[in-house]
Order: structure tokens, then sequence, then C-alpha cells
């Protein structure tokens, strides 16, 4: 167990929305490259997230030349994948949002009512992020090994989301000491399959739940699997936090079009986690308000023949039906045997003063 685990908090904030087990999940559509390099789609895949139901839009903040280099040496190009045969520098220059949209960007989330964060990918993105009042920020997977990225993010003092995918523990507990020394309090930490998109049955759901006690802070999920079983299901799990990358049509094409949700699919993700958080509710024993009616459907002893003063309690003339209006069950061995204390008609529910006194 990492040293920076003994500081725990259990709830964030994010622009005034509190995140954490006690809240509904908070939604974050991820718009990444799905802008396909227009601002006015950028504007609708906002609007569209809106309309669905999403707490926040996320951005990712880069140049192709901050992130990687013009070349095309051993590395450079993508060998496999869904972006196999692609230089790296070609991609970003494609993926990126451009600079002078974020102020427009984030001017529309405000218009919206929705919030606006982004993932830098280095210092120049978090100063231009800072400048424009970014209320949280998030280190991308491929980004939670770059200590000092994370150390001068955390600095900023807001929020600071961390996604997981292809750390180990260690790794993990490096990537949150870094946060916590840089003087990060709100810090939430998402499991992740950086599988594009990622095969259902690797998607180990139960990490959730580790993350929650070995960690100590909210937890949630950046998911790239199809569909949104894998959401709904990590919210059962204890996730506070669904991320899911977001566009208008998938048949618009685009870098991460094909993992995608379109706007229906995402309005039932966020519909679904938020049904599946009050589902949860609380351990609970006793009669819920709704079930008040059912109860009367209930086993119970009744007179199931005319039973005359006197007359001995058995299994001919005593019987365990519906409705509920009787004893319990459970006294059928008490009565057996015993006398009725005055005459009980056929349908009568059973009580204690039908039942003689003995000697």
């Amino acid at each position: 167990m990492s040293p920076a685990c003994d500081e725990r908090r259990s709830t964030i904030s994010v622009d005034g929305r509190r995140i954490g087990p006690d809240h509904p999940p908070y939604v974050i559509a991820e718009m990444s490259a799905n802008h396909n390099g227009s601002l006015e789609r950028a504007f609708a895949i906002m609007t569209a997230a809106k309309e669905a139901g999403a707490d926040a839009v996320k951005l990712q903040t880069y140049r192709p030349d901050t992130i990687t280099l013009d070349h095309d040496g051993p590395g450079f190009r993508i060998e496999d994948g869904l972006w196999a045969g692609r230089r790296l520098y070609e991609l970003y220059e494609e993926a990126q949002t451009p600079w002078d949209w974020h102020e427009p960007l984030f001017a529309k989330g405000r218009e919206l009512g929705i919030t606006v964060f982004s993932s830098p990918f280095d210092p120049t993105a978090v100063e231009l992020l800072a400048s424009l009042g970014a209320p949280a920020y998030k280190i991308a997977s491929c980004e939670i090994v770059d200590l000092p990225l994370i150390r001068r993010t955390a600095a900023c003092g807001r929020p600071l989301i961390i996604s997981c995918g292809m750390a180990d523990e260690e790794e993990i507990e490096d990537a949150v000491a870094a946060a916590r020394d840089a003087g990060c309090q709100d810090l939430a930490l998402l499991h992740c399959v950086s599988g594009y998109p990622t095969p259902i049955e690797q998607a180990n759901l139960r990490t959730i739940v580790d993350m929650r006690e070995r960690f100590g802070t909210p937890i949630g999920l950046s998911d790239h699997s199809m569909g949104v079983a894998a959401a709904s299901a990590a919210v059962a799990l204890g996730a506070s936090i669904i991320e899911k990358h977001f566009t208008l049509s998938r048949d618009d094409g685009g870098p991460d079009a094909a993992f995608s949700l379109e706007p229906a699919e995402l309005a039932r993700l966020t519909q679904q986690c938020r049904d599946v958080w009050q589902a949860l509710g609380e351990p609970s024993y006793g009669v819920q308000p709704s079930e008040a009616g059912t109860r009367r459907f209930r086993r119970s002893l009744y007179a199931v023949t005319t039973i005359t003063k006197g007359e001995v309690f058995t299994l001919d003339n005593v019987r365990s039906i519906r409705p509920a209006d009787g004893l319990p069950p459970k006294h059928l061995p008490d009565i057996l045997g015993k006398m009725a204390a005055k005459s009980i008609a056929k349908g009568t529910p059973l009580s204690w003063d039908l039942v003689a006194d003995e000697g």
C-alpha cells in the first residue's frame, strides 16, 4: 500500500457537482477526435451530450509536435489495431483539438450548462487549460507514467482524474503519490482497458472493487467496450464516474468513431447507470413502502372447516393459507393438539384468543 493512500477522500467535487458513492454516477462524454476537424460539429456533439444527460464533455489538448515527432522511423508507425499503418504524427495531426477552439468550446459549455474539461498532454496544454479556468483535469492512460506531467497538472489545485489503462499497481501508486505530493486533494481514478475497442471479456470490472479498497478515492470506468453493459455493471460494483467516447454517428467516421456511442446510446447509458445507482440503495431487511400491499398475500393460519368449541386443532381443520390475517405459520406446531376456546367459523383467521389455555 502506497503512503499516498493514507490521505483518503471518497467524494470529490467538479464544477459544483459532488462525485462519489453517495451521489449519482458522473457521466463524461469524451469527444476526443470525433469533431472530425469541424468546430461546428464539436458544438453539435456538446449539445447532443447535454441532451443525452451527460454531466461533462471532455476534450484532449495537445499538438502533434508536443505528443510525438514528425518522423517515420521505427516505432513511429502503428503496426496493428484500429489505426494500423498510420504514422503517429499524421494521426495526431488529424485528431487534435486546435488550440484556438478551446475558448469557444468552454464558452459553449457554459451556454449549454454542461461542464467542459480536458486531458492535457504536456505543460503548454496545462497552461492553456489553466488560463481558461478548467474546472478539472484528466490524465490519459498513456500519460500515467509521466509523473512530471501529473505533478504539474495537480499543482493547478483543481480536481484530477487519472485513467489507469495498462498500469500495474506500482505505476498507479506512483501516480497517486505524485498527485498528492503536488497538493492534489480531489483525486479520482478510472479503471480502464486501453483496447480500441475492448473485448467485453477483458473488461475485468471487479478491479473497481479492489481499487476502491486499495486507493480510497472515488473510482470510475473509462470504457472502450461496445455498448452500455460494462458501464451499467461498473456502477453496480461501485463506479462513481463513467467515461465513454461519444460521436453524432459512427457512420461519419474519424479516428475514434468505431468505438464511440451515438446520442441514443449515450442517453440509454446515462439513464441505466443512474437507475442502477438508485437500485443499489442501502442494506435493508424491512418492508419497503411498495411492499405494504403485497404483505397481505403472505400465508397465515386459518380455520379451513367449522370448528366447534373444545374441538382439537388438527391438520384437517387448520392450514397455512393466504391471506396473512392469522397467526404466522411458524405457530402451527404450537396449535396442533390444543382445543378451540370457542366455536370458529370456516375461513376465520386464527388468533391466540381462539386457542384454549391448557389446564
